[in-house]
């Protein structure tokens, strides 16, 4: 039968799954990676407008491995790669609140008050977005540096909280996800995850 809606459960004993007529499989075994994605890098495996891709920056011994998730195109830092679909979906569905913390310069000298706003919420034209978690780490003359925690992982959230708030977020860096992070990678650096970080992402969406 044709299958329209996301979430379709199946046996593959006794089911076959097929695109265009051919047999999808899954893969033997499941890869796990972190990568340091740099700024202007789009997260999709392909771009119609030629900007550079995460593909480009996976080794071609690594294989078919997938973004988790989005990060914006000026935006840095942790993305997951992963085959295991599953395990992707429950990172990224809302449901499971998976957190997600990243470090945002913004536009001015940021005050308690706009702070205690994006941890109360603010609301945005999608409803209501509120962070987990908030702090202040330093100022420059002009700008602000604070930190923050999320759980929903709508588009572009953190920039159109901030700008609620007040503050438009100049640069973004994501610091980690579902609490595993970068571990020293430099920008553009990718490695294998360990089977501790592994289990704290199963843990994650367990927990969520």
């Amino acid at each position: 039968r044709i299958v329209s809606e996301m979430g379709v459960s199946i046996d593959p004993a006794k089911n076959v799954v097929k695109v265009d007529g051919r047999p999808v499989r899954t893969p033997e075994s499941f890869s796990y990676y972190v990568l340091d994605k740099p700024r202007h890098v789009v997260c999709t495996m392909a771009d119609p407008e030629g900007r550079a891709t995460v593909r480009n920056l996976i080794p071609a011994e690594v294989g078919r491995v997938y973004p988790v998730g989005r990060l914006d195109y000026d935006a840095e830092g942790v993305l997951l790669l992963t085959n295991d679909g599953d395990l992707a979906h429950r990172l990224m569905h809302p449901r499971f609140g998976v957190e997600r913390t990243y470090h945002a310069k913004v536009k001015g000298r940021i005050e308690d008050a706009a702070l205690e706003r994006l941890r109360t919420g603010v609301y945005l034209e999608d409803g209501r977005a509120q962070a987990e978690d908030v702090r202040f780490l330093r100022r420059t003359s002009e700008n602000s540096w604070i930190t923050l925690t999320l759980r929903e992982g709508r588009q572009h959230e953190v920039k159109r909280m901030c700008l609620a708030a007040g503050h438009p977020v100049q640069k973004l860096r994501r610091i980690s996800y579902a609490g595993v992070g970068l571990g020293g990678l430099a920008p553009g650096g990718l490695r294998h995850l360990t089977a501790a970080a592994l289990a704290q992402l199963r843990r994650a969406v367990r927990e969520g």
